[in-house]
């Protein structure tokens, strides 16, 4: 049985739920560490008004005795606390669109005449489910050696001078900054560019990093396109609403220039062991394989597309030009977009592994994964 997942749940609807099938027995899960991941997303400056209402918890509903899995499926819910504040008040029917959002594609394509309906599903709402999934999948990561982080590298026009130093180390420098830059010049800032923003009723957008180390060699394959690991981590990080650009590793500073000073060229690896590589420009995957390199991949986020200032639009329902109104928004999530996509690039890699090396349980995995790389 592969791994997958589904979410379902609107963004003030009561809840989102997650089911996640395929996960081995035996992994250690407790909602205290999903919940972790859940407050990280919540974070970061430039988060809007819901977060002072929303404190996410995770509800592990089915699946975990006893603080581990048991190979069924595991439900995970997490309530929506201003549910409350939405059930019993009367919205007039959305008929004006929102450039840059779902609402005026989806309204035609599922002939919805208010544009509320498409809003509450394809609202970023939903990534809280998806946090929980991958903080599950990270601990059947964790079980194999394979750690996942993320930072901040440019927002808006400000862009930081990353320091020179291990990916775990920027992780760290990332997670005591409220904007996950590891430049604390460039965070300071970015705060004041998220500050001038909200004066002036806009958004912001940027660039992350998101990275995995201890990646065996051998994840995805090169022999069928939907089976190669670099398109189906792409797939998984562009799905993340307001995400619109990814590289793997320095992809388009590589396409200037010539392949000599691209590749990452190998050499004689110590005594018993296989050939070492001294750089890393493939980002951690050749042919849609895993080649032992740390996994690195940059995305961009647009800027949210809700802004206080109004943008030009139409209303649906009488042609007439129109001027969008303001719901409540972030000025920036992009602190919150990193986590969402160590989530999803966790849950890549632990259905890549599970294919890999298969197991009913993490004790078969672990004794298969152990088994070839000792070979």
């Amino acid at each position: 049985m592969s791994l997958k997942f589904l979410t379902a749940g609107e963004s003030h609807g009561p809840g989102l739920t997650a089911i996640v099938e395929g996960l081995p027995s035996g992994l250690p899960v407790k909602a205290e560490d999903i919940n972790l991941d859940l407050q990280r997303r919540q974070r970061g400056y430039g988060r809007g008004g819901r977060m002072s209402i929303e404190h996410d918890t995770a509800q592990i509903t089915a699946g975990v005795i006893a603080d581990q899995t048991i190979g069924a499926p595991v439900a995970l819910f997490i309530e929506n606390r201003d549910w409350s504040n939405w059930r019993d008040r009367h919205v007039p029917a959305w008929s004006v669109p929102r450039p840059g959002h779902a609402d005026l594609a989806g309204g035609m394509k599922y002939h919805l005449a208010d544009l509320r309906w498409v809003a509450e599903r394809a609202s970023a709402r939903e990534t809280a489910a998806r946090v929980a999934v991958g903080a599950v999948c990270k601990q059947l990561l964790r079980s194999c050696g394979i750690q996942v982080g993320s930072y901040v590298v440019q927002l808006g026009w400000v862009t930081a001078a990353v320091p020179d130093c291990s990916l775990p180390d920027l992780w760290a420098l990332a997670e005591s900054s409220d904007v996950r830059c590891p430049d604390p010049i460039a965070a300071e800032a970015m705060r004041q560019h998220i500050d001038d923003a909200r004066v002036a009723g806009d958004s912001l957008g940027g660039v992350f990093v998101v990275a995995a180390t201890g990646v065996p060699v051998g994840l995805g394959s090169h022999v069928h396109w939907d089976r190669r690991l670099d398109g189906r981590l792409a797939q998984a990080i562009l799905s993340i609403p307001a995400i619109k650009g990814l590289e793997i590793g320095p992809a388009f500073e590589n396409a200037g220039l010539p392949g000599t000073q691209v590749h990452d060229a190998l050499y004689p690896g110590e005594a018993g062991n296989g050939p070492v590589r001294r750089s890393n420009r493939a980002g951690g995957l050749e042919g849609g394989i895993t080649n032992g390199q740390p996994i690195v991949i940059r995305a961009a986020m647009k800027p949210i597309p809700t802004t206080v200032h109004p943008q030009s639009s139409v209303n649906v329902a009488t042609g007439e030009a129109a001027s969008t109104q303001y719901q409540r928004s972030d000025v920036c999530a992009l602190p919150a977009a990193c986590v969402v996509a160590e989530a999803m690039m966790a849950y890549i890699l632990s259905e890549a592994l599970l294919e890999k090396f298969g197991g009913d349980s993490l004790a078969e995995l672990l004794r298969n994964m152990e088994g070839y790389l000792q070979s």
